[in-house]
């Protein structure tokens, strides 16, 4: 398939259409020219139809990184034979960097003050990574070439004044993750199932919050509860939180599906 043709079958909208042609160009570029080469910052969603759309474009394995093991957001790397992929997250070819803004105590600033705030600065989505919040200080992972921009630029979060230093990844703090195993069985393999499982309530109140638009399917608002779930997905409610299915254990004695669903907490 050529790129149109590819687009076509991968992409599920325009913006989405916009991110895998950036894809599609990076990789043209890592096999022509022999160098590494990276895109923006990706979602969930937007690298999972990346991994598709490379693998028939007959693209070899990316690699996906976000500054540190289970980053969010993520940027789609593509990396000559020549090159390590440790070598690359710790070299001058990665593209990422971080830089930590410190606000005064007390002040209480969220990742939607921050995101708000550096958006309003003109600061495009795709070119900023995870916020990683601790107390009174965020660090922003951000593409190298903005760091010298948020560090001379922005001083203000709301209505809170704010340092900013630079910060190296290996110094990023990832908030702890704790996650809850839930073993189950369902009749079959459907968002609503799945979902009423991960998020402990009945089938019909969450093929409701489906219809209200209130469920995510790997970062996807998903309005059919009859969508198939696979190993691996990752579904989010508002208001309930996310869980991801872990694994698919295989057929009950009552011939209902056992499921492992991590839910974080």
């Amino acid at each position: 398939m050529n790129k149109t043709e590819l687009l076509s079958r991968f992409a599920s909208g325009p913006e989405e259409k916009l991110a895998l042609a950036r894809v599609l160009d990076k990789l043209e570029l890592a096999r022509s020219r022999n160098i590494p080469a990276c895109t923006h910052f990706l979602a969930l969603g937007d690298r999972l139809a990346a991994g598709r759309l490379i693998a028939a474009a007959g693209g070899g394995e990316p690699l996906f990184w976000g500054g540190y093991e289970g980053a969010e957001r993520q940027v789609c790397a593509f990396l000559p034979d020549w090159l390590d992929p440790q070598d690359w997250r710790e070299g001058e070819d990665c593209p990422l960097s971080a830089v930590a803004f410190t606000a005064p105590p007390g002040s209480g600033l969220t990742h939607q003050d921050y995101l708000g705030a550096l958006m309003g600065a003109g600061i495009a989505r795709e070119k900023l990574g995870d916020f990683l919040l601790h107390g009174d200080t965020c660090q922003v992972v951000c593409l190298r070439e903005l760091e010298p921009v948020l560090l001379s630029q922005v001083d203000q979060i709301g209505r809170w004044r704010v340092k900013a230093a630079p910060c190296p990844l290996s110094g990023l703090e990832p908030p702890e993750q704790k996650v809850k195993a839930i073993r189950d069985t369902v009749a079959t393999l459907r968002l609503d199932a799945v979902a009423a499982s991960g998020f402990s309530t009945s089938r019909a109140k969450m093929a409701g919050l489906i219809a209200a638009g209130k469920v995510s399917l790997n970062g996807r608002e998903c309005l059919k509860p009859d969508r198939a779930v696979e190993a691996g997905d990752v579904l989010s409610c508002r208001g309930l939180g996310k869980c991801v299915l872990r694994e698919v254990l295989g057929a009950s004695k009552k011939g209902r599906t056992m499921i492992l669903i991590e839910r974080f907490l």
